[in-house]
């Protein structure tokens, strides 16, 4: 439980102590309470009616009123849409931590670095803290909003609406609202965890901490020029 506290304090001390002892139960659990819990609050609040046309304006597409229509005959209510959340949440954490987890151990293999699975399952968790910091102002900020209010705009701490706000149509929306500003913090605490137990240079341990968000969010701009 000390991790908690030290990760924000002490992160080098806490990963020293980890290096002996990887654990990333706490962490992740964590992690899936808060993403939970945001998601059943978000969808029990907001107005489901508005909910709808709110996410049909934001698709971009132009539909006639009849296809409009028909659209919101099939999506499902909020509340359902909460139940999907909660359910699909946990499925899509579990994915990433293992994926990025065994990116950190053959990395590991390339670099001459002892890094085990377990150790990259350590790393990916602890070093993903401060990032839930953002679910937590999300959380609270559910219980102080108008029931038509987008789940984006909860979302403080990232690029948008912290810095920009974009509409939805505009070319670099989608990776403006997907932008966590905490990801810099994960990626410091990745490099100091993969430099405290690889005992490799500075340079290797940004360039390892890096990848991961470099091939996420340039994937994401690809995309997003791609299809535009």
């Amino acid at each position: 439980m000390s991790h908690l506290i030290n990760i924000f304090v002490e992160p080098g001390k806490t990963f020293a102590e980890l290096k002996e002892k990887p654990t990333f139960w706490l962490p992740l659990i964590l992690l899936t309470v808060l993403s939970v819990v945001m998601t059943l609050s978000y969808f029990n609040t907001v107005d489901s009616d508005w909910l709808t046309e709110h996410q049909l304006a934001a698709s971009g597409k132009e539909m006639s009123a009849s296809e409009i229509a028909q659209a919101k005959s099939v999506m499902p209510s909020a509340s359902v849409m909460g139940i999907f959340g909660a359910v699909a949440t946990p499925i899509v954490i579990a994915f990433f931590t293992l994926l990025i987890a065994l990116y950190y151990m053959l990395a590991g293999k390339i670099t001459g670095s002892a890094i085990s699975f377990r150790h990259g399952l350590s790393l990916t968790a602890w070093a993903g803290v401060p990032a839930q910091l953002g679910i937590l102002v999300a959380i609270v900020g559910v219980f102080m909003m108008e029931p038509q209010t987008g789940l984006e705009s909860l979302m403080l701490t990232n690029f948008d609406p912290l810095i920009v706000q974009l509409p939805f149509d505009h070319t670099w929306s989608g990776l403006a609202k997907g932008f966590n500003l905490l990801t810099f913090w994960t990626i410091a605490l990745t490099a100091l965890g993969w430099r405290v137990w690889s005992r490799s240079s500075w340079t290797q341990a940004i360039v390892v901490a890096t990848i991961p968000s470099l091939i996420i969010f340039g994937g994401m701009a690809v995309f997003t020029l791609a299809t535009h």
